[in-house]
């Protein structure tokens, strides 16, 4: 246990607990306590509004938590259900964790991790409970529209609901002529085998896409060098195995289609493919290569509704405003793409101001 010098407030002590834990999954990128405290003030107005009433407008107010958060967790998106039982915490309420059997042993894990008093606020089960769904103050649920709904036909009027469904994320290579953004292309389409919403499954290329697929397809090597995945399903290497032959039938048929992959279908694909559209369904370290349209918002319009994030090179405000009308709730330097900021609006909006309800003291 931490030793906290007098006057160290609550919440304080609690996102020191939580960056501690958080320091051991890489794929939750740099956790603070600072950066926790820093997004209770960007959200809530005040770093200590947890703890005690401070001052709001012309009296005082002081946000609260939900006692019990259920958090139903995906299998595809590990990292997010951690930030969000991070979140639930870092606001003082019990946690109980709906998670599949593929990412039980990380939240056991970080539970192991806290102090006992922090870690008695978090229970994990591996099948959503019924009594579970009737004593939560606020449901949050990550997975496809069918978990959505199937949760959503429980909840009632009293109850807060927060829906994360799976996102999709892009590139877009403004300038580049020394392929410069390459190994942090590679980074964001290999980190974390590629799963969960914020890895890009298209790079669009203003200028030499194809050589710019060969340069990232070096980069994929290197990074499988250093940590090579393995087929977790039949599925998995099934889905793999028939798009890259699929992509090499085009490129028989003479169509201008590039595949460079790896030497085994567990590693990685990047392929070149100059027909217009947003590559789909999301495949493991399967990233395309695309020429960046004149027309971006067509090439979007089918997939807008369920954007995440766009990686831009290089990382200019100037390039950010020409993408902000496209509908994508987050715009960061390529290479960052996996490592949002804690005060990172999920999904474009608050993770934590819709949790809390508010106390108002006029003196």
């Amino acid at each position: 246990m931490a030793d906290f010098p007098p006057g160290r407030t609550k919440a304080a002590e609690v996102a020191t607990h939580l960056a501690d834990a958080a320091a051991y999954f890489p794929s939750l990128g740099v956790v603070t306590a600072h950066g926790l405290l820093a997004l209770v003030h960007a959200e809530l107005g005040h770093a200590e509004i947890l703890d005690d009433f401070r001052p709001y407008g012309g009296h005082f107010a002081r946000a609260v938590g939900p006692r019990t958060i259920l958090l139903v967790a995906s299998n595809r998106r590990p990292a997010a259900g951690l930030r969000s039982l991070i979140h639930g915490l870092l606001l003082g309420a019990r946690v109980l964790c709906t998670v599949p059997d593929s990412s039980a042993w990380e939240f056991l894990e970080f539970r192991r991790l806290l102090p006992a008093k922090l870690a008695a606020r978090v229970e994990i089960s591996r099948e959503l409970s019924g009594a579970w769904l009737a004593e939560a103050d606020a449901v949050i649920v990550y997975g496809g529209n069918e978990t959505i709904d199937r949760v959503r036909a429980h909840i009632q009027p009293s109850q807060i609901f927060l829906t994360y469904p799976q996102k999709l994320s892009f590139g877009v290579i403004f300038e580049d002529a020394a392929f410069a953004s390459t190994a942090g292309a590679a980074r964001d389409a290999s980190a974390g085998d590629h799963l969960g919403g914020l890895f890009p499954h298209v790079f669009f290329v203003a200028k030499d896409p194809v050589a710019y697929a060969a340069k990232l397809a070096a980069e994929m090597e290197r990074w499988h060098a250093r940590a090579p995945r393995e087929i977790r399903s039949v599925a998995d290497g099934n889905a793999i195995r028939n798009q890259r032959v699929a992509l090499a039938a085009r490129a028989e048929n003479d169509e201008p289609v590039v595949v460079f992959q790896s030497a085994d279908a567990a590693g990685w694909t990047v392929a070149f493919d100059p027909v217009p559209g947003f590559p789909y369904p999301p495949i493991h370290r399967f990233v395309y290569v695309k020429p960046l349209p004149a027309d971006l918002t067509r090439t979007l319009a089918e997939v807008q509704p369920h954007l995440g994030c766009v990686g831009v090179w290089p990382a200019t405000l100037d390039y950010a405003r020409r993408l902000t009308d496209f509908g994508v709730p987050r715009i960061c330097p390529v290479g960052r793409m996996q490592d949002p900021p804690s005060t990172w609006h999920r999904d474009g909006a608050p993770v934590l101001a819709p949790l809390v309800r508010w106390i108002d003291a006029e003196t």
